[in-house]
Parts: structure tokens; sequence; C-alpha cells
């Protein structure tokens, strides 16, 4: 078997099938460029159309491959700047660090995060440490992969107050075209998805979720159709009666349009039913 995926990354073929393609109360702009010296920028605006909120960030990336280094800066119009420097494959195989800080300068507020990960064949490990003098909190999981089996363990310890503040459990199988994820937060929160690519046109996903204690158990089903190597439809639907459908289009290589909308079935005649439009450009 092939290095499994981070514990974050467990069941997001699933995700992906409801999340990618809509972008309901939106309005955004996306524009991704590289300079000859090899720097990647990327440029977001976005509005919200409820709101009417604007928003903006722009990030900076730039690789020295020859060390396994990459610097990336970022900064939003919540004048929020961060700044993250990574080393990947050169200390050892498969071993990656990284140093994440965030800094205000509005209010001078620090933040920071030091932060690690270990893949090998059958394994995937990680342990991240917030730079918190008062007392870091420390993150770590662990993900395990035999024959298309997957075993996950994910942990916070609040080192301040001596304790456990997460402790999440997850299981799944992955076959070629079939995948399956089931997971556990906190002993309280239970959750499983299923995804199947039908063929190379279409992808299917369902997904369940309840809390112990309540009676409210959440789930929806998706899918994405391919109409072609440029075109591609995606629709979702939940117990909520919310139903999504998204239209993708590349309209020539480096520009694709994104349209979207949310009606609300059970409230159809109220209205409050949301669009979406997104536009990203890659030179």
């Amino acid at each position: 078997m092939a290095v499994p995926p981070s514990y974050c990354d467990l069941g997001k073929s699933a995700r992906d099938v409801f999340n990618k393609g809509y972008g309901f109360g939106m309005v955004k702009l996306e524009l991704k460029t590289k300079s000859s010296s090899g720097v990647e920028f990327t440029t977001t605006g976005s509005s919200n159309t409820d709101t009417g909120k604007a928003s903006g960030s722009l990030e900076t990336k730039y690789k020295i491959k020859d060390y396994g280094l990459t610097f990336t800066q970022k900064w939003n119009t919540d004048n929020t700047l961060g700044t993250e420097v990574s080393m990947e494959d050169k200390l050892a195989e498969g071993l990656k660090l990284t140093l994440d800080t965030i800094f205000v300068p509005n209010t001078g507020k620090k933040s920071g995060k030091l932060k690690t990960s270990y893949k090998r064949e059958y394994v995937n490990l990680g342990c991240n440490i917030d730079v918190d003098l008062s007392g870091p909190t420390i993150h770590g999981w662990a993900v395990l992969g035999y024959e298309g089996w997957l075993a996950g363990y994910q942990m916070a310890f609040d080192t301040a107050k001596s304790k456990l503040s997460q402790n999440n459990f997850a299981l799944g199988y992955k076959a070629g075209d079939f995948q399956l994820h089931t997971n556990v937060n906190d002993g309280t929160e239970f959750g499983g998805s299923i995804y199947q690519k039908v063929n190379d046109k279409v992808e299917t996903s369902v997904n369940l979720a309840w809390t112990a204690g309540s009676n409210n158990t959440r789930f929806g089903i998706a899918t994405k159709y391919q109409l072609d190597e440029n075109t591609s439809i995606a629709a979702k639907v939940n117990n909520a009666s919310l139903i999504g459908i998204g239209y993708t289009q590349s309209l020539r290589p480096g520009v694709k349009l994104t349209l979207s909308g949310l009606v609300d079935g059970k409230n159809f005649s109220a209205g409050g039913h949301k669009v979406g439009l997104g536009f990203e450009l890659e030179a």
C-alpha cells in the first residue's frame, strides 16, 4: 500500500464531492500567477452577498528545491500577516518540519506553531505544538494503512490544564473506486461517509452524522457529473431539504467560471435562497 493520508485527509474524497464546485452567498475572484524567478502569487477577493462585506488576501510562495525549503507569506484585509517556512525530505526521507507564525499589527498579537510530520509506507504521523509560553497545546495524529484498511487517531493535549481537549478515532477502507470512512470525535460525535467513482464521469458521495444524546441525525447525498473535459455539474441535498446545484466551466486554459445556487426546499416561497459566482484565472 502507498503512504496513507494524514488524519485530516481521511474521507477527503467524499467531502470534496459535497464542497467543491459550490460558493453559496459569495462572489469570488481568484488570480494565480508565477514570476520568471519562480515566485508564485495567489490573490483572492470575495464579497458576501448577504452582508455586503468584502475581503481579500494575498499569498506568495517561493521554493528552493535544492534545500527542500518553501517560504510562504500571507496577508489579508483583516490586516493579519502570516509567514511559513518548511523543509521537506532533507533531514530524513518523509520528514517535514514547518514553522508557522501569525502577526496582527493592529493589536500586536503574535502566535506560532511548530509542525512536524513523517510519512512512509503504511504510516503517517504528525505533531503540532503551539508556541505559547503560558502553556502550549500539543496536537498529534497517527494513521496506519494496510491492504486498503485505514485506522487513525487524533488528539490535543492542553498542557496548561493538563488534560486532553480532543480525542478522535477514525476507521476506513479504500479501494480503487470506493472509499468508506467512519469517525468518533470525543466520544459524542459520530460520522460516516461513502464515496464511489461510478465511472470516469460520475462520482457520488453519502455522509451521515449524529450526536450522542440527541435524536437529530444529519445525512446528505451528493453527486458530480463531468459533461466533458471542460464542463461539470454537481448537485447535493440533505435531510434539512437544502438543495445545492453547481456548474463549473473552463472557458479556456487558465480561466474557470463557477455558478452555484442553494434552495431551501422547506421554505421555497419564503425566499432566502442563495447564489454564488466564482471566477478563477491562472497564468
